[in-house]
């Protein structure tokens, strides 16, 4: 007998590999997809499920009958639910209020019990799907699967992933292309194929929203907001992510994702789900920034779009939500900074005290100042911030470190201007980042006024 189970969990991994050739045109590289939609839970979490439950099950945290709980957008849930059905046990999940109603009717179909919980709130509210399902996990006789701090998540994939990749490709891969959500996937397969080539580039894709973008370019935490691509994207900072494994991380926006989603159901005939296209819109903007002939790219697919039938493939849904516009006239940054020529950027280092920077802000005419120590930003400080300060006795000596801010986004040159409208919407000002190796220099600065300016020259509005 060939391809016969004892059972479903001996399916899983050994997904196929395909090669983009429409959404591709033009480019020198290579590009491959792996299909992970096609492990029989339908993502690339049945791969963590297993893992999970298998240490639980020897390390004696999950018993005979026990009850799993996870917090999941989906896909983690599904898995674990098929490794429930197998080995005979229950599920309760926690889900955010933004996840598809194909996502919420799959973990029921499985038996599993599901609490959905809002979106728009902070980790710790006791509201949050953070919290709510580490309150249902902590209750007798249930096993928290917790695969944001849970070591079996990387394991998983540097143990089958990686491995698998490095086989399929004979070990012929340049580039390794996936979204950023646990940040399970990027660390383990990264650590392995790194072990097998330390130059192979591992490159994350990160959503507008989400902080995992500014972190990687300025070691800083700054202020998340709620994105609607689901599954990948972060407002918190996993144990499970490993950066020594990652080399750069490119960022998307929701209309990217949504689009990029469709076109590869409708040119290359994958149904695949909305973190799967944003890798696909990830990748193709880092291999035209790196474009070379015989470089081979490998971009991780998650999950399927039969999951996002009632949004991403639903004209309607899409229209609402302003997806099927095209915002692809706007230019690039760099547009912007060529505009504004060439200036120098204003800036103070961490030991300033108040009163040079309040000096240095009334010269220049600004309300805002990048700190800076040694090209690295460390945040910002407001003219607010710093008359609270002086009005303080002695508070004019007080360190411009000590009143810094994470009111700020970063962007790179090359990136659309339609992404630096999205991220306005929340952020006053932007800083142009240029990486060079592990540093990433600030450039130039951009402010909302600056960017009023350009879309007015651009569109004869000011006229």
């Amino acid at each position: 007998m060939r391809n016969v189970h004892d059972n479903v969990l001996s399916c899983i991994g050994d997904t196929p590999i395909v090669r983009l050739n429409s959404v591709t045109a033009g480019l020198a590289a290579t590009v491959y997809a792996k299909l992970e939609m096609l492990n029989p839970g339908g993502s690339i979490k049945d791969r963590i499920a297993l893992q999970i439950v298998d240490d639980a099950e020897a390390a004696g945290d999950l018993q005979p009958g026990g009850v799993i709980v996870e917090g999941t957008s989906g896909n983690t849930g599904a898995g674990l639910a098929m490794v429930a059905a197998v080995r005979g046990y229950t599920c309760t999940f926690v889900l955010p209020d933004k996840q598809s109603e194909e996502k919420r009717a799959a973990l029921r179909a499985y038996g599993a019990k599901v609490v959905v919980t809002p979106t728009a709130v902070e980790p710790e509210d006791p509201r949050s799907y953070y919290s709510v399902s580490t309150r249902l996990g902590n209750e007798e006789g249930s096993y928290f699967a917790n695969q944001y701090h849970n070591p079996s998540n990387p394991l998983s994939h540097l143990r089958m992933t990686g491995p698998e990749l490095w086989e399929q490709m004979d070990g012929d891969i340049d580039v390794v292309v996936c979204g950023l959500g646990t940040g399970g996937t990027i660390s383990g397969l990264g650590e392995f194929l790194k072990s097998k080539k330390p130059d192979i580039k591992i490159v994350g894709v990160d959503p507008v929203g989400s902080l995992y973008f500014d972190y990687f370019h300025t070691g800083q935490m700054t202020q998340p907001h709620t994105y609607i691509v689901e599954g990948i994207g972060e407002d918190f900072m996993p144990s499970t992510i490993d950066w020594r494994w990652i080399d750069d991380v490119i960022r998307v926006n929701d209309r990217e994702c949504m689009q990029m989603t469709r076109r590869v159901v409708r040119e290359e005939g994958i149904l695949l789900g909305g973190s799967g296209g944003a890798a696909v819109a990830g990748a193709l903007k880092w291999v035209e920034r790196n474009d070379a002939k015989g470089l081979k790219v490998v971009v991780i697919l998650p999950d399927s779009g039969n999951r996002y039938l009632s949004k991403i493939f639903n004209d309607n849904w899409m229209r609402e939500n302003g997806f099927l516009d095209d915002d692809s006239g706007m230019g690039r940054i760099r547009d912007i900074c060529k505009r504004q020529g060439e200036r120098e950027l204003i800036s103070v280092g961490p030991d300033a005290s108040v009163s040079e920077v309040i000096g240095m802000l009334k010269l220049n005419g600004i309300s805002q100042v990048p700190v800076l120590d040694d090209g690295q930003i460390q945040g910002v400080l407001s003219d607010k911030a710093l008359l609270g300060k002086a009005l303080e006795k002695g508070g004019g000596r007080a360190k411009a470190i000590d009143l810094v801010q994470a009111d700020f986004c970063t962007i790179e040159a090359d990136e659309r201007v339609a992404v630096l409208i999205e991220l306005f919407k929340r952020y006053k000002v932007a800083f142009v980042v240029e990486s060079r190796g592990a540093r990433h220099e600030v450039k130039d600065v951009i402010t909302r006024i600056d960017l009023i300016d350009y879309i007015s020259a651009r569109t004869g509005a000011g006229k």
